[in-house]
């Protein structure tokens, strides 16, 4: 995983640990998330899938990518 990716996954699970983004909140769009993280939409789109593998965030065609209730 290069500098970039993990930079960007690093900050985005920093936004879902910190509660800035709690359970059932949209994340913003790959497009402003590319621009606020200095990454390219292919590169925003690997962690979103990670993560979303993960069951940390879900999403929803159309709406974005949500964060999910932790498991218990």
């Amino acid at each position: 995983m290069g500098e970039v990716t993990a930079n960007v996954e690093n900050t985005v699970r920093g936004w879902i640990s910190s509660g800035e983004y709690g359970p059932g909140s949209r994340l913003p769009s790959e497009r402003q998330m590319a621009s606020t993280l200095g990454a390219g939409r292919t590169t925003i789109r690997l962690v979103l899938a990670k993560l979303a593998a993960e069951g940390l965030i879900r999403s929803e065609h159309g709406r974005g990518y949500f964060v999910c209730e932790p498991s218990r």
